[in-house]
């Protein structure tokens, strides 16, 4: 999973990407301060491997990844090469989903693009240029093809350009792809374009320290009703924190959360509002060279779920042995589940199911 971080200047996107990436990237007072894209990728926090590391008593565990872009911060007329945004934009159309950082806190010493705290103007700036980006794409693939499309009369061809001439016509007045509908034939041929409207958002609320654990500022309830209209999640942190936290070593970090009555690291925030955004969940393998967690979409079957393995797991798919997590914390041992009957064997037909502990039966 590939997730872009966009937002404008100074509202701690960086101190974000620091915090749930420790990538120590570049944070300071200016606009501007991310030249180059910033790439991190990041271990999914999943404690069931741990129990099944030492359950198996493995060589090694290791958890999912999504990776973070974080780009430079967006200004208006970025579409057009302003601040350095157009540079940059096609570093986040090959991600899964978008992170816009809204800034929710007051703090004169750092300096507003706009020189006020406005997260609905913040949120529109962004959202026009994400949009002017998409609508010089779609246009120039109109232009290319509507003629092409009447001539030849092609139906895949006649089927693009109607979708594309309905995404100009949201485009055309600051509107978001992903408003529309799509058929499924239409979503798959749309993710060849990586239009930054089309993809699912996060808002990132990042409030000041003082907020931490204190009811929803009206800040933050300006960017909780836009993302209801929008149907986007809303993770609210403080990205000055959680870069803290990150500098501090495990005992520190626990101390320190206690004290502040953080719960969740951003990170873990993050991971909860990417894998339900995006409908994903992660099945696990064990045994005592490897305890591993792999990220499918809900509703994959178990010849797909093998194929996140190998190519050679899904074509020589044959039977799954599956048992649930929870059943097999239960009953301390594979072999002890087993004798219970909580392990079962599952066909082609069978939809993996999050913490499904799973052994491929396939054939070579």
């Amino acid at each position: 999973m590939k997730i872009g971080v966009v937002g404008l200047p100074n509202v701690g996107k960086s101190s974000l990407f620091n915090a749930i990436t420790e990538a120590g990237a570049e944070s300071a007072n200016y606009p501007f301060c991310t030249i180059e894209p910033n790439v991190g990728i990041v271990d999914v926090p999943d404690e069931r491997l741990e129990v099944l590391g030492k359950m198996y008593n493995t060589q090694k565990i290791t958890p999912a990844s999504i990776e973070f872009v974080d780009i430079a911060g967006l200004v208006a007329g970025a579409s057009h090469g302003e601040g350095l945004g157009n540079k940059f934009l096609s570093h986040i159309r090959e991600c899964d989903a978008i992170v816009h950082v809204v800034r929710c806190f007051e703090n004169e010493k750092i300096i507003h693009v706009s020189g006020s705290i406005d997260p609905k103007r913040d949120i529109e700036t962004i959202e026009m240029e994400l949009a002017l980006s998409d609508l010089e794409q779609v246009t120039k693939f109109l232009e290319k093809n509507e003629k092409v499309a009447k001539q030849n009369k092609d139906k895949a061809l006649v089927a693009a350009v109607d979708m594309m001439s309905r995404i100009k016509s949201v485009l055309e007045v600051g509107g978001q792809a992903r408003s529309l509908s799509f058929s499924e034939e239409e979503q798959k041929y749309l993710k060849n374009f990586g239009l930054l409207t089309a993809k699912p958002v996060i808002f990132v609320a990042n409030i000041g320290e003082n907020e931490i654990g204190k009811p929803d500022n009206a800040h933050v309830q300006a960017v909780r009703q836009i993302a209801e209209q929008e149907h986007a999640k809303v993770v609210v942190l403080c990205a000055k924190i959680e870069e803290e936290i990150v500098g501090l070593d495990k005992e520190e970090r626990a101390l320190f959360k206690e004290e502040l009555g953080i719960k969740e690291s951003g990170l873990e925030k993050l991971v909860v509002a990417s894998y339900d955004l995006l409908g994903l969940q992660s099945y696990l393998t064990a045994g005592e060279k490897e305890v591993r967690a792999w990220t499918i979409t809900k509703g994959t079957k178990a010849p797909q779920a093998a194929g996140k393995i190998h190519t050679d797991f899904e074509k020589g798919f044959i039977k799954a042995e599956i048992v649930s997590y929870a059943d097999l914390v239960e009953a301390g041992s594979f072999l002890k589940a087993k004798e219970r009957g909580k392990v079962r064997m599952e066909g082609k037909d069978y939809v993996v199911q999050d913490g499904d502990v799973v052994l491929f039966r396939f054939n070579n």
